[in-house]
């Protein structure tokens, strides 16, 4: 409910795993949100303000990449969102 809210929809679900690889370009377990096949509306739970680094999926499983929040946000025209509870 709460990405919902955060994308203005009324529901929100988790895509089929095909789906994800059709429009991401990545397989399953290495999705990035850097470098998609076509942007994709990207929120970053608001807790992440509050470190100076975050870790993001690389674009392979077990693969991940050291980053500043903002510097996400400014890559991806993303924003923060209360995601979690």
């Amino acid at each position: 409910k709460l990405i919902a809210r955060a994308a203005k929809a009324k529901k929100a679900a988790m895509a089929d795993k095909d789906a994800v690889v059709k429009a991401t370009g990545y397989v399953l377990g290495g999705v990035s949100p850097l470098g998609q096949k076509r942007k994709l509306l990207t929120f970053i739970d608001s807790s992440a303000a509050g470190f100076p680094t975050i870790y993001i999926s690389a674009g392979r499983r077990g693969l991940d990449m050291e980053l500043r929040s903002e510097d996400l946000i400014d890559l991806t025209d993303g924003c923060y969102a209360d995601l979690c509870r």
